[in-house]
Order: C-alpha cells, then structure tokens, then sequence
C-alpha cells in the first residue's frame, strides 16, 4: 500500500506543520542561547559560577516554558538540547560557587 507523504514545507525550519510559531521558536532561541552560554562558561573557568548558573537557571525556565507551549517535534527536540545544556551549567555553576556564592561576604 502507498504511503501518503507530508508536503515539504518551504522556509519553515521549525514549523512542520507549515503554521507559523512566533512564540514557540523564540523560546527554542533564547533556550540554546542561555544552555550554551551556561554550559560554556561553566566549563571554561570556576569564577564564572555566577553567570553559569544564573543563565542555566533561566534557561531551564524559558526551556520549561518552551516545552509546555510546544507545537511540533523540532521545537521539542531543540528545546531538549536547550535545557540539557542549562541543566548541566547550571548545577555546575552551582556545584562552583552558586547564585550568590561570593557577593555577600
């Protein structure tokens, strides 16, 4: 039996269902950008702890909010990257200092 194929849509990175989803792949950018900001400076040196693990912690928010609202499964799959990214700057910013580790002493 043949099988019906979707249509391609043209322009559409992140939409494959050919509607547009302002909001939805906003939040998929501002997660990978906060995951990959955290996740980087976490790696690269211990005295960055405060942006490592602020950036991760909004990260995993936005990403959190990113998943509830999404409309398809590459919006799903780049919020997945997103927030494993925050995730992991985060807890390792926090594992070097913290949120405040260092500003009220």
């Amino acid at each position: 039996m043949a099988q019906a194929m979707r249509p391609n849509t043209a322009g559409g990175l992140f939409a494959t269902d050919g509607k547009p989803h302002p909001l939805q792949d906003t939040l998929l950018a501002v997660t990978l950008v906060l995951g990959i900001t955290s996740f980087v400076t976490a790696l690269v040196d211990d005295d960055l702890h405060l942006l490592s693990s602020w950036t991760g912690l909004v990260g995993i928010l936005t990403g959190a909010y990113g998943q509830w609202v999404s409309e398809t499964t590459r919006e799903r799959f780049g919020l997945i990257l997103g927030l494993g990214a925050a995730g992991v700057g985060f807890f390792l910013g926090m594992a070097h200092g913290g949120l405040f580790g260092g500003l009220f002493d």
